[in-house]
């Protein structure tokens, strides 16, 4: 849908100046994912590629590796009292014969903008459920230089954030440092599973020979999407919590935090980094 913004009236008041003016919000609202008819997740989210960001959780969920497994996603009637459709509900079938998660109320998810799968902080379980094992996936070898401008790259694709100032943002880069694809949300893992979910309708999964960066802090449920995508490189702005470093040492995942420049800290799966290059300028 195309509800990515609203306007709102606020008091400004600059430099001592006070006037009336509207300004551009990023919209939130709930998007609630039925799997098969059955409530599996709520997560809070901007409005749009809601359909791509379904399946790139149930990527991350485990549910989903291709798409062959995915029969179609639709928009369910909202729970408005004439029975209107909200486009906040969407169900997800599955194809015939691909397995179906156990849905209890035990099992369900609850998920906001600032946390991707709360309770569910696992290392075995992430790497039980991984269809694409990082550390079969081809050789990819980047350049510090090349980490060092993507940010910059991403910056400049963020066509709502110039708009809001609230939003984030997830872009895909191949190891040239060529843009791939981004989106932006208000939840930055709902940002990750929309490209992956994205890659998974085209078929385009594992994202084998992709770089994935993030304009925030990398945490442990970013850095398990990256994993359950096989994404070898995960490179965030900010820093990476204990868990993500964890899990990155255990899947073999690279995981660079605080790229800010040409300065940045690699916390794990250094030997993907041309350090060599990098040394000799030291």
């Amino acid at each position: 849908m195309g509800r990515v913004t609203e306007r709102r009236r606020v008091l400004r008041i600059r430099d001592g100046a006070v006037s009336h003016r509207a300004d551009t919000l990023v919209a939130e609202e709930p998007l609630e994912i039925r799997l098969n008819g059955k409530p599996l997740a709520i997560t809070m989210r901007t409005p749009g590629d809601d359909f791509a960001l379904a399946a790139g959780f149930l990527v991350s969920e485990g549910v989903l590796g291709s798409a062959d497994e995915l029969a179609n996603i639709v928009y369910c009637a909202g729970a408005t009292v004439d029975g209107s459709n909200t486009y906040n509900i969407v169900d997800v079938r599955l194809a015939p014969g691909t397995p179906l998660p156990d849905i209890t109320l035990e099992r369900n998810v609850y998920t906001t903008s600032s946390c991707g799968l709360c309770g569910k902080a696992s290392l075995d379980a992430v790497r039980t459920t991984a269809h694409w094992p990082i550390t079969d996936t081809p050789p990819v070898l980047v350049e510090p230089d090349l980490l060092a401008v993507l940010p910059d790259r991403l910056r400049a694709a963020q066509r709502v954030f110039d708009r809001t100032g609230g939003l984030h943002a997830a872009a895909l880069f191949t190891p040239e440092g060529e843009l791939i694809d981004v989106r932006e949300d208000v939840g930055r893992h709902n940002a990750v599973d929309k490209l992956v979910g994205r890659a998974l309708q085209q078929g385009e999964l594992p994202l084998s020979g992709r770089i994935l960066l993030v304009s925030g802090r990398a945490s442990f449920e970013l850095a398990q999407k990256a994993v359950m995508a096989g994404i070898p490189v995960l490179a965030a702005v900010s820093a990476p919590s204990s868990l993500a470093v964890d899990l990155a040492d255990e899947a073999g995942l690279t995981l660079v935090g605080f790229l800010r420049g040409t300065s940045m800290n690699v916390y794990a799966g250094e030997q993907r980094i041309a350090l060599r290059s990098a040394a000799g300028r030291a």
